[in-house]
Formats: C-alpha cells, sequence, structure tokens
C-alpha cells in the first residue's frame, strides 16, 4: 500500500500544498531522552523549494526542541495526512538545519517563500533536505473539516517589538536548552539583518 519515491513530485507538492496542518518529528541521539511532536499550519509559512527541500517558518514559542534535535544531530521528520479526500499520510524524512535571523540566507528565504507569514514572532527558517519520502494508506484518519487559521500567534507578536521578542525568548527555560539540556536556540536571539 505504501510508496517510497525518490522526490518531491508535482503531485506530492500538491498533496502537501492542500493540507492545511503537518507535524513535525525531531528526536535527540539520548536514548533516555524526549521525543518531539509539533503541529505547525500557520498559511502561507510552509514551502517546497524544490524536489529535495521543504522550508517552513519557525515562530517564538515556549520550547525550542526542534533547534535543539537540529543542532544536535539534524534528524527530522515532516508528516501530512489527508482529513478528506482519499486517504493518505505522507512522510518526509531528512536532514534539517535552522537559518537563523542573523544568516545571509534568512531574508531572501522569507521574502521569496513566507511573506504573507513573515512577523516579529519569526525565530528561523527550517530547511529540510528530504532523504526519504513515502506514503502510506490513511485508512484510520478520520475525516475533518478545515475551517480556518487561528489568528492568536501573529496578534500576540505583532504587539511585540523587536526588542520585547527577543526578551521572551530569553526569559523561557526551554529556549536556550531543550528539556534534556541540550543547547538549542542562540541567545540572545539574533537581530534580523533586514
Amino acid at each position: 500500500m505504501g510508496t517510497v519515491y525518490e522526490r518531491i513530485t508535482d503531485r506530492i507538492r500538491t498533496f502537501i500544498d492542500d493540507q492545511p496542518v503537518f507535524f513535525v518529528a525531531t528526536a535527540p541521539l539520548s536514548a533516555n531522552g524526549r521525543i518531539n511532536l509539533s503541529p505547525k499550519g500557520r498559511k502561507g509559512s510552509l514551502a517546497v523549494l524544490d524536489e529535495l527541500t521543504i522550508a517552513f517558518v519557525d515562530y517564538g514559542g515556549s520550547h525550542a526542541e526542534t533547534h535543539a534535535h537540529l543542532r544536535e544531530n539534524g534528524r527530522i521528520t515532516l508528516m501530512w495526512c489527508a482529513f478528506e479526500g482519499p486517504p493518505k499520510i505522507l512522510r518526509v524524512h531528512g536532514h534539517g538545519e535552522a537559518v537563523y535571523r542573523d544568516d545571509p540566507r534568512f531574508e531572501p528565504l522569507m521574502a521569496e517563500h513566507f511573506s504573507e507569514a513573515d512577523d516579529p514572532g519569526v525565530r528561523a527558517v527550517i530547511l529540510v533536505s528530504a532523504e526519504q519520502v513515502s506514503d502510506s494508506c490513511g485508512y484510520s484518519v478520520p475525516f475533518m473539516d478545515y475551517r480556518e487559521d487561528r489568528t492568536l500567534l501573529q496578534s500576540f507578536w505583532g504587539r511585540k517589538s523587536e526588542e520585547e521578542f527577543a526578551e521572551y525568548c530569553e526569559t523561557k527555560e526551554f529556549n536556550g536548552k531543550s528539556i534534556d539540556g541540550l543547547p538549542a536556540l542562540p541567545l540572545p536571539l539574533p537581530p534580523r539583518a533586514g
């Protein structure tokens, strides 16, 4: 029932573009470390850059587990599932890298791919190099209707200055380090270059 693909085909890209939510999974190398699984889905915050590269915007929050795991080992899995239409689950296993706000690639990535999802609460763009793309049936995934995006995050960050955002990141216990004590976000948060 499942298929492994050599690349992100046009059909796979269309499936990704049609899903309002995706999930990001990372893990530390330690056998005792905690696996992280996060839902994502703000409109315009994910882009398929080419047949083997996906990028998504990382917003400020109370934890930075993805950053810690990518800094330690780079392993990442993205998953989408169809909540309407034919049943399907799609996974992209790969290697991830955080492109921080002071990286020369950051502003061009934001301008070219994420202009509608940009706000003061952006910590980084996560680049994912696909190493395996596969699908499976999704027969047990329920039908659910998409209503609309939540706007709480952009409203919250829209009321903050760059300085207030940087201060927020520094005051959260699990931004500079993960819940397992791994280095996570570079603090102080780099200012945006542009």
